[in-house]
């Protein structure tokens, strides 16, 4: 008796300790890529989910962007993406992914207006087309998603709207959405770098340069079958001084009648509130991952 119970213990811990060793995902920190349009390395963090080392699969991607004067870790060490991102593909909430979380320095994840700091053309033509290689991704825009949280959540806004070709989804988290008025203050007091990003003001006049990144802007001027071609997902704090940037892009994606998500949560600018979005941010990615 002792015998078959000791027989049938050893063959579940066999099957057991197998699939507890794959429960969890691998963070790898310390990546990099070797830009020739930036002149130097871009360091990156990348999350594979626990069945990566074993699958020979193609995984879904979520470019994660950081918020600004933040790095390429922020979303490990502040907001536990790795564990969060664990527990939802155990609970079968987020279907298993690979989640990238490029250093975006305080680039605001676009061209500057005198192209010394082209960070969208490295994104676009090097990091992205890098990764997909080096990585098990399917290489479609029904694979690939972009997400991020202020500054991060402004950065996945412009490069979905400028490349609607590259996204399948995007889901920007209390992202920095900001009004002509409002960066015309921040321009005359020199806020954020956005002198050096845009330019100066022009006789009082916003510069040209401004135009071409304007959250606000391009989802008015952009053609509406590129941006229905994207899934949209807005979430901001009630308590968020950034609150009414996102609302003014949802009114206007409303009148256009371009679907989206808009969700709205008591909280301010914190990880408290991004920790707690995240997952329903990646469910609704998640969900769109299809052909």
């Amino acid at each position: 008796m002792l015998k078959r119970l000791f027989s049938t213990t050893l063959l579940l811990l066999s099957i057991i300790l197998p699939m507890s060793g794959q429960t969890s995902g691998e963070v790898k920190e310390g990546e990099a890529i070797e830009s020739k349009i930036l002149r130097h390395k871009v360091k990156y963090t990348v999350y594979l989910p626990p069945d990566y080392p074993t699958s020979s699969r193609f995984y879904p991607v979520v470019y994660l962007l950081h918020g600004f004067t933040g790095n390429e870790t922020d979303w490990v060490q502040y907001g536990q993406i790795d564990q969060l991102a664990d527990k939802a593909i155990r609970d079968g909430l987020i279907p298993p992914m690979i989640i990238v979380m490029p250093d975006g320095d305080s680039s605001w994840y676009i061209n500057d207006f005198n192209g010394k700091a082209r960070y969208e053309d490295m994104l676009v033509n090097e990091f992205l087309p890098t990764i997909e290689k080096e990585y098990h991704i399917g290489r479609a825009k029904e694979f690939r998603a972009i997400a991020g949280l202020s500054m991060g959540g402004y950065g996945a806004l412009t490069l979905a709207m400028r490349h609607p070709d590259l996204f399948a989804s995007v889901a920007a988290l209390s992202p920095a959405i900001i009004s002509d008025s409002e960066m015309k203050k921040r321009l005359q007091n020199d806020v954020w770098c956005y002198n050096t990003i845009f330019g100066p003001l022009k006789n009082d006049s916003l510069p040209e340069w401004w135009d071409h990144y304007s959250v606000l802007k391009l989802a008015t001027a952009t053609d509406k079958n590129s941006l229905t071609s994207v899934h949209w997902y807005i979430d901001c704090g009630d308590d968020d001084y950034l609150a009414d940037g996102s609302t003014l892009l949802c009114m206007i994606l409303r009148e256009r009648k371009i679907a989206h998500e808009y969700r709205v949560r008591n909280g301010a600018h914190t990880w408290e509130y991004w920790c707690e979005g995240i997952i329903p941010a990646l469910q609704f990615i998640g969900k769109n991952f299809t052909r």
